[in-house]
């Protein structure tokens, strides 16, 4: 079966948004890569890019894998306007959502509490301080998601 896995672009701080989400899941970054790795005479990289992150990657849980970047100053600017892609997680238990849903959402903007919803599931939505958006979900029935 195919794994998805999200992939976020940032502005020069991929660096703190990952080292947040770190806090948040556990584990180790996998690859953390910089622009200045890949810079030579063929692949020219601007001074002010040399150090945002190229390409950073920290599993989460035993087969997922978040992915992230810095946009180079030259490709302009991501906002939150041009998030329109959410990462859902479905949580193990109930615990583990509440656990997931407040440490991701500190600091960020909660559109949706977690709390039991109509279509049967534990289910809470929110934008991280990084204006990444989020689902959190734990179904008591479907424990296979």
């Amino acid at each position: 079966m195919a794994l998805i896995n999200p992939y976020i672009h940032f502005n020069g701080n991929a660096r703190e948004a990952f080292t947040f989400y770190k806090s948040v899941f556990g584990g180790d970054f996998t690859k953390v890569m910089h622009y200045t790795d890949l810079s030579g005479p063929e692949y020219p990289i601007a001074e002010k890019d040399e150090n945002r992150i190229m390409h950073i990657a920290l599993p989460i849980g035993k087969s997922n894998m978040l992915l992230g970047s810095d946009v180079l100053e030259v490709m302009g600017q991501v906002t939150e306007n041009d998030n329109r892609n959410t990462i859902s997680i479905s949580a193990e238990s109930r615990e583990e959502a509440d656990q997931l849903f407040n440490g991701l959402s500190a600091g960020g903007k909660i559109e949706m509490p977690i709390t039991d919803s109509p279509f049967g599931s534990y289910f809470g939505m929110f934008t991280d301080k990084f204006g990444i958006q989020w689902m959190v979900n734990f179904d008591p029935e479907n424990t296979d998601q």
